[in-house]
């Protein structure tokens, strides 16, 4: 329960009272920010791989000017040194921007899942800066970190399933206790995240434990992978025996973390090797999702809301046009895939046991840079994301559809509407971090009225449940294009829809064990 505030927040350094203690944060600009604030107890020692416990209080003023340490994680893109060099187990934090700190305010509330593969990831992103989000939309924006990888996903004996999911449970538990003091309603909160933030939603859509947190959900390209429990134990026991350990609490959890991630780092290196064991997460390089386990997550986020659960929570889901383009610039295949690389991913990839050649018939046109860049879009991140809709409204419930179609100026526009680039977009932040690279160093004038025009469709969202757009029938399709010009046609990947039409998403199998 909150406790009201003593009183007004000074101008420099504001001050709220939560159920935990007293929090003096910072002003920048003219938002109030407070950083680094624990939601639950730090996840080691007796309580590694434990469901996350309640955070305990304090006594005086807690500063809280400064991101919390990111969990442990893959060493993908330096992530793991970041998490290393950044002292501290209180890896469970929020961070918070108010434009109106004060009790009482109500404002609508937007709490952000930062994506990551599940593998990586970390709140302290400057990509993910709330404040111009905060200032422009009028709401308070919270960011968190969750455990990921081996801590967080991997099925472990004697430890519950989905930890890093239940981190995203407590941290918006602590939201409905706290978020008053802040100025927001706990009533009006909006869950929006990305890639396997996005997926985390979905799935948080479908987890009993999450019932009644949220009352809005926005998912940006959901990736689609969920584990079966036998796959899950499967690549939990090869992680283990990388250390020459089994995958239980009591052989992991006296394991130096960044150890434990390094085991997970070395899997995650040779897993075209599991292909024939493990299929597509092998194939698409994916060690690491929630399970279906029949308790955390009871079905798939598709099945539970087709099935009509939390039909009352307003959905706005969307991805972007050219989802594997930045892929490709990663791994080197952008403007190199060949025949036998295009065959093999819609052999591996394509929907029912004809998907390869429907795909060719479907896009009679397309080389195989083209197909190889749509099947893995489509299976990946397009087709989960339109299938979270219509089986919402199939469920009784309301979503609204968008595309973003606007191809980013960086490398020359080879990576157009790509994986990732609605991140930026939505928060205002163009010129910082990662973005720098998609829009360079100074963002054009038509990227600042994209930014500006997403912006103002999440937050009326969150506000009132419009985006600005009629909902997604299945009839009309009605979907949202954001680009220079933006438009509401009928959902226009339609090829591809009609390819996945009968496509179920279900939990990936152990396919030899």
């Amino acid at each position: 329960m909150t406790i009201p505030a003593s009183g007004p927040p000074t101008d420099s350094e504001p001050e709220v009272r939560t159920a935990a203690g007293v929090l003096r944060g910072r002003t920048e600009g003219d938002v109030a920010v407070f950083r680094g604030v624990p939601f639950a107890e730090p996840p080691v020692d007796a309580l590694r791989f434990a469901a996350p416990q309640p955070v305990k209080g304090w006594d005086g003023v807690r500063t809280a000017v400064s991101y919390g340490p990111p969990p442990p994680q893959a060493g993908f893109f330096g992530m793991d040194a970041l998490a290393r060099d950044a002292a501290g187990t209180d890896w469970l934090t929020v961070n918070v921007w108010s434009p109106e700190p004060y009790p009482g305010t109500g404002l609508p509330v937007m709490v952000w899942i930062h994506g990551g593969g599940y593998s990586f990831g970390t709140a302290r992103l400057p990509e993910y800066d709330g404040a111009r989000l905060a200032r422009d939309g009028g709401v308070v924006v919270v960011t968190f970190n969750y455990r990921v990888g081996i801590e967080g996903f991997v099925s472990i004996d004697g430890a519950p399933a989905n930890r890093g999911l239940l981190d995203q449970v407590a941290a918006l538990e602590w939201v409905r206790d706290n978020i008053r003091a802040f100025g927001g309603a706990p009533d009006r909160v909006t869950v929006f995240g990305q890639s396997a933030g996005a997926g985390s939603v979905a799935a948080l859509l479908a987890m009993p434990r999450a019932a009644g947190l949220f009352r809005r959900a926005v998912a940006q390209s959901v990736q689609g992978t969920f584990f079966s429990p036998a796959l899950a134990a499967d690549i939990a026991a090869t992680c283990a025996a990388e250390l020459g350990l089994r995958p239980t609490v009591a052989d992991l959890s006296d394991v130096d973390p960044y150890r434990l991630s390094a085991a997970g780092d070395a899997v995650a290196a040779k897993l075209a090797s599991f292909a024939e064991r493990w299929g597509r997460p092998a194939c698409r390089s994916i060690p690491f999702s929630p399970v279906v386990d029949g308790d955390v997550l009871p079905v798939t986020p598709w099945q539970a809301l087709a099935e009509g659960a939390g039909r009352d929570v307003g959905l706005l889901v969307g991805h972007t046009r050219d989802e594997q383009r930045l892929f490709g610039a990663l791994d080197g295949t952008l403007g190199r895939v060949t025949d036998e690389q295009a065959a093999t991913a819609l052999r591996l990839f394509a929907p029912g046991p004809d998907g390869a050649r429907r795909y060719g018939d479907g896009f009679p046109d397309a080389g195989p840079e083209k197909l190889y860049e749509l099947i893995h879009s489509d299976w990946l991140f397009r087709m989960p994301s339109l299938h979270l809709a219509e089986a919402r409204i199939s469920g009784g419930g309301r979503a609204h559809v968008y595309e973003l179609t606007w191809p980013a100026p960086g490398m020359g526009g080879a990576l157009g509407a790509c994986h990732g680039l609605d991140v930026p977009l939505v928060f205002g932040n163009l010129d910082s971090g990662g973005p720098a690279a998609l829009f360079g160093e100074s963002p054009s004038p038509a990227a600042e009225e994209l930014s500006a025009s997403m912006r103002a469709a999440w937050t009326a969202f969150a506000a009132h449940g419009d985006p600005g757009w009629p909902a997604y029938d299945a009839e009309r399709r009605l979907t949202r294009i954001f680009d220079t010009r933006p438009a509401v046609i009928a959902y226009p990947e339609e090829t591809s829809r009609l390819l996945w039409q009968d496509h179920t998403f279900p939990a990936l199998p152990l396919i030899n064990g």
